[in-house]
């Protein structure tokens, strides 16, 4: 009677030990219980086997993923109130295992603040003051565009803000611009931002930029996703045309939200584009250029443009949490 129960219980010894070996933890540092938003995550994973894929989820939905890491370091923007964080990892096991936390999140306005870290200039998008044309976009100048702000939805947090563009004429353009200040001493600036497009085939687009003008110069930190080309580009002030960085930028998935981190220095009298980060994921581009010929009294801006395509299809981009800081 021994021999016929010795191999059933080896099997299932081995399959508990197996399933022991392969348990693994989360930890989350990052948020503390009260907080404001954007939400800064920080947490990282563990397993005897290896690490596959972690997850955010705020309130049972999946914000945010990150494959073959350990640790996850981002920011997620939300509404005020109460809200259930949990952050999920899976081994190559296929074992998944998480850690929760209840988190209260306090609103934060639209609106410009000076700390030690610099200025920070929060929730553009929400703000008055914004200027816009077609003519001046650099290519097609019969665009039709409108901007429409305080939508409810899609958004981060209650207050998204559409860019619209469309026409007739092939690969006319959308401009809009806003300026934050006048800043002579500043020499760093970080643009950070989400943006939502529903039909992001019918663009051939997307510009971004922060800009500085001085007695020097006009520097001009314009950074283009080129879906048409599949790749990140950057604006060359000095002799005017985009030169690729070899960072690829494809077309996201239609009706998700797309965190984007530009940042960028003044050094040696140049613009320089330091890093493009996208969805936490940070490519260091390392490339400057000399500003261009044309003098100002430190004045600091931002730009956004929808790029229309060759039958010139129209397409919205909804942004939201747009957020300049300089120092």
């Amino acid at each position: 009677m021994q021999n016929i129960y010795r191999v059933p219980f080896l099997a299932i010894f081995l399959v508990a030990v197996a399933a022991f070996a392969s348990a693994g933890t989360v930890s989350i540092t990052s948020p503390s219980s009260t907080t404001t938003s954007p939400v800064h995550v920080v947490a990282s994973a563990s397993s005897s086997n290896s690490i596959t894929s972690i997850k955010i989820y705020l309130d049972g939905n999946s914000v945010y993923s990150k494959s073959s890491a350990t640790s996850i370091d981002t920011s997620i923007s939300t509404s005020a109130g109460s809200h259930q964080l949990t952050v999920r990892a899976w081994d190559s096991s296929g074992t998944s295992f998480s850690s929760s936390k209840s988190i209260s999140v306090t609103s934060t306005s639209s609106g410009s603040t000076t700390s030690s870290n610099g200025t920070v200039s929060s929730k553009i998008e929400e703000m008055s003051g914004w200027g816009s044309c077609t003519g001046c976009s650099g290519a097609g100048s019969n665009a039709s565009y409108s901007m429409t702000q305080h939508l409810s939805s899609p958004s981060q947090d209650g207050n998204s803000t559409k860019f619209w563009v469309g026409g007739t004429d092939s690969f006319s353009h959308g401009l809009w611009w806003r300026r934050m200040s006048s800043n002579t001493s500043a020499t760093h600036f970080v643009l950070d931002m989400y943006y939502y497009m529903p039909n992001p085939s019918a663009s051939w687009g997307l510009e971004f930029a922060a800009n500085q003008g001085l007695s020097s110069g006009w520097y001009k930190f314009s950074t283009q996703c080129s879906f048409g080309s599949s790749a990140w580009r950057v604006w060359d002030s000095k002799n005017g045309g985009w030169v690729s960085t070899g960072i690829a930028c494809t077309r996201p998935p239609a009706n998700t939200w797309q965190h984007v981190v530009f940042e960028y220095a003044r050094q040696s009298g140049k613009a320089v584009f330091v890093s493009i980060t996208v969805n936490g994921t940070k490519h260091y581009v390392n490339k400057s250029f000399y500003p261009q010929n044309q003098s100002s009294s430190g004045s600091v801006g931002i730009h956004f443009q929808l790029n229309g395509d060759s039958s010139m299809s129209s397409y919205s981009v909804y942004t939201d949490q747009m957020k300049l800081t300089y120092w």
